[in-house]
């Protein structure tokens, strides 16, 4: 352990509570619009990293090798912290500004016990500002991967909800499509609609296409791929929301739908699936 950080660590050791106090008044916990529940939180992450920090430097650990085994459960500190202000929606800085405030209370205490020797107190100031900026550094590094995870799960999420397979009549299911129909979306409809052939038994399904704005080659093959793929499970398929721009856009590509039973409307869809399955509809008076 060099000199600097152990007077770092003594600092943690003899004034832990001043530090802690003072290092979220610095974070702001002291604001008017911070709930009891939310400084009492606040406090509580301030605690675990300060003992894990104190523990790390105990143990030896050099900030110039934050990423060394010695100051993992530092890091595992700072996850916890990132992904949690980032499950409530809080930005990366906001996040990194809690960290750096840390600073200051320990710059305080720095100069007021080695205001006499000016070598050691810049070589305590810079092994505190190594060791704080490492810990902002790794805890915007964490709160943007998880960022990206909580985006990623929301647009699976939002896929799959944009995607619903519907059961209209005994044998007899749906899929309305809404926006663009790409790559990614054509498999998330093609998994779904094949599970719930499987699990209801179903022997037809209408892709209804009213809600897609365009349909270019691209759409038309996942189209394709999409009843390909129907069929092979022994179902048959119905495409309708066919409109009169749609159909011309379909001709000029020369894309091949022969085989491919369609319609103008999901109404006259079903009225076909319930007549392909032997059903009748007739007005009670």
């Amino acid at each position: 352990m060099t000199p600097e950080t152990q007077a770092v660590l003594q600092l943690l050791q003899r004034h832990e509570e001043p530090i802690l106090d003072a290092w979220l008044q610095e974070a702001g916990s002291a604001s008017t619009r911070l709930s009891d529940a939310s400084r009492r939180a606040m406090r509580g992450e301030a605690e675990e990293i300060l003992r894990a920090v104190r523990d790390a430097l105990q143990a030896g650990g050099d900030p110039d090798s934050f990423q060394s085994p010695v100051w993992s459960t530092v890091r595992h500190s700072l996850e916890g912290l990132s992904r949690s202000r980032a499950a409530q929606g809080q930005s990366a800085g906001d996040t990194s500004v809690f960290v750096l405030a840390f600073k200051r209370p320990l710059f305080g205490l720095i100069q007021k016990e080695m205001g006499n020797d000016a070598a050691r107190q810049m070589a305590a100031v810079w092994a505190v500002t190594t060791l704080v900026d490492r810990m902002a550094q790794w805890t915007v590094s964490t709160y943007q991967q998880t960022r990206e995870e909580i985006i990623k799960r929301q647009q699976q999420d939002l896929l799959e909800l944009s995607t619903p397979v519907i059961k209209l009549f005994e044998g007899v299911l749906a899929v309305p499509m809404i926006g663009t129909l790409d790559s990614s979306r054509t498999q998330v409809v093609m998994e779904t609609l094949l599970q719930r052939i499987v699990d209801t038994g179903s022997r037809l399904a209408i892709i209804d296409i009213t809600g897609v704005p365009t349909v270019d080659t691209l759409v038309a093959q996942h189209l394709l791929k999409t009843v390909s793929a129907i069929r092979l499970m022994g179902a048959e398929c119905i495409i309708s929301g066919i409109r009169p721009q749609i159909a011309q856009t379909i001709v000029h590509l020369g894309i091949d739908l022969q085989g491919i039973a369609s319609k103008s409307s999901l109404a006259d869809a079903l009225e076909l699936a319930m007549e392909q399955q032997g059903f009748t509809v007739t007005r009670t008076r």
